[in-house]
């Protein structure tokens, strides 16, 4: 026992030890690629001041004669390494300062009439898919928060207040305007719940304390409590939420009830090699399938693929895309059960088989995104209970006790009407007979449940956003010069 504890507590520090180094490493790619852009921004800065001064020593050059100090001068200020003897000799005797690194203090300043403009810049018009903001999960976030931690800096209620308002309101507009773009809704929820952890974060409140550096510790607010917008942010982030799953669910469902055609036709439901030339979100082609092939589980993978991808994209937090994960198997579940309900023609051993097949490659697209703990497959019991309710003998009293036994998901009036539709479609399948029918139901008497015959799969778990703690250091984050906030200033 000793042994066990001893090598679990190891286990455990290693498990700490592996986070502590992602998070380390996660900061750092996050440091040089802000410090990256700045350096680009700066050398294309100084190839444009070399072009000017090219240009007016070519003028000079074109206008007047013996004017030699005066091209020096301007050869000297463009390049001062190879300047002439005569400028070099007459600061000789100047000593160069070392440059000294500015420390930031991890915000930006703006002027009261711009707040329009950060806005605009930062949320209106900001698109999902711009470099820097892929780069840097949650970029936009952190840096609306460094925008208000400079007037918390300030004590400037005023401004801190109409930034706050003003950061909502346009949060708001912009899923409204653009409610229909999934990349939208996306990078908006993310950022979202990014901004909410945040404040969460340098609050100042201890329990939101406990992951902080010393550093980060220093960046906490000051002067205001923000735990009423916090809840303002908070609402809209569910109400983002439910958009977002809105949209999925409608990508979704014509591709489920498809996919159950495919199988009523016999299509194999194997996992191809390869994908066939099919867009990848059904949003890029108008989601227009009229005429087109029946959708199979291939289809159903590749459109959560393209779903996983943007969210990870945009830096949504692991806990968050397994609430959104766990939502669409949910809807897969309950559409699939009712449809097998609602026809015969899917109550046979073979069609058991098919849909178990399908479910093990949900379950395999889930190990490979590492979703296990997204409690995703659980919302698939119902419909594995029903394959195996297909497939298992239905004969004999231990058959109808095991039925009752394993089929605990299942309601007795869905236990007692998928017997009822069994249809054999081969010879070595036997009809249920109406007295197993009965003797299951009778045994099933006792237990208590719905008494409803269809799943609800319009039912929405609740949405919850734990708090994540950032490790991202906001005296390090630069703005990338693709933002266009040059009239923002890094304090």
């Amino acid at each position: 026992m000793a042994d066990l504890q001893e090598e679990n507590e190891q286990l455990q520090k290693a498990q700490l030890s592996e986070s502590e180094a992602k998070n380390k490493l996660r900061q750092e790619t996050s440091r040089l690629t802000a410090e990256n852009m700045d350096f680009e921004e700066q050398l294309d800065m100084k190839d444009r001041l070399i072009k000017r001064l090219q240009d007016q020593i070519k003028a000079i050059q074109t206008h007047a004669t013996g004017t030699s100090l005066s091209i020096n001068l301007i050869l000297y200020l463009a390049n001062p390494v190879s300047s002439s003897p005569c400028f070099v000799s007459s600061s000789a005797n100047q000593k160069a300062e070392p440059a000294v690194p500015k420390e930031y203090l991890g915000m930006l300043e703006y002027k009261k009439e711009n707040e329009s403009r950060l806005i605009r810049t930062l949320i209106l018009e900001l698109k999902p898919r711009g470099v820097g903001v892929l780069m840097i999960p949650g970029l936009a976030a952190h840096l609306l928060f460094m925008c208000v931690r400079h007037a918390d800096y300030l004590n400037d209620g005023n401004k801190l207040k109409s930034l706050m308002n003003g950061i909502i309101s346009a949060i708001k507009e912009v899923i409204t305007v653009r409610r229909c773009s999934f990349e939208v809704l996306s990078f908006w929820l993310s950022n979202t719940y990014h901004f909410l952890n945040c404040l969460k974060q340098y609050s100042g409140d201890e329990e939101f304390m406990k992951h902080n550096t010393p550093r980060q510790n220093k960046n906490c607010l000051r002067n205001f409590d923000l735990s009423e917008h916090r809840q303002i942010l908070s609402d809209l982030a569910i109400n983002i939420y439910h958009q977002f799953i809105s949209m999925m669910e409608d990508a979704l469902f014509p591709m489920i009830s498809m996919e159950i055609e495919s199988i009523l036709q016999g299509i194999s439901s194997m996992k191809p090699t390869g994908f066939r030339k099919r867009s990848n979100s059904v949003y890029e082609d108008g989601g227009d399938h009229s005429g087109s092939e029946p959708f199979s589980v291939t289809d159903i993978l590749q459109q959560l693929d393209a779903f996983h991808t943007s969210m990870a994209q945009h830096g949504m937090e692991p806990q968050l895309q397994g609430q959104v994960i766990r939502q669409l198997f949910f809807l897969i579940g309950a559409t699939s059960v009712n449809s097998i309900l609602l026809r015969k023609d899917l109550c046979s051993c073979r069609k058991g088989m098919q849909i178990r097949c399908n479910i093990s490659y949900l379950e395999e697209w889930l190990r490979e995104k590492d979703l296990q703990s997204s409690c995703a497959m659980e919302t698939l019991g119902p419909l594995s209970q029903v394959a195996w309710l297909l497939q298992v003998n239905k004969t004999t009293d231990d058959d109808a006790a095991e039925i009752k036994q394993r089929c605990s998901e299942l309601s007795p009036v869905q236990i007692v009407k998928i017997l009822n539709s069994y249809t054999p479609i081969d010879d070595f399948e036997k009809r249920v007979t109406p007295s197993f029918v009965r003797k299951v139901q009778a045994l099933l008497q006792e237990r208590e449940g719905s008494s409803q015959l269809m799943m609800d799969s319009q039912y929405r778990f609740q949405v919850t956003f734990p708090f994540c703690s950032s490790p991202q250091a906001l005296e390090l984050l630069q703005v990338p010069s693709n933002l266009r906030l040059g009239f923002v200033t890094r304090i």
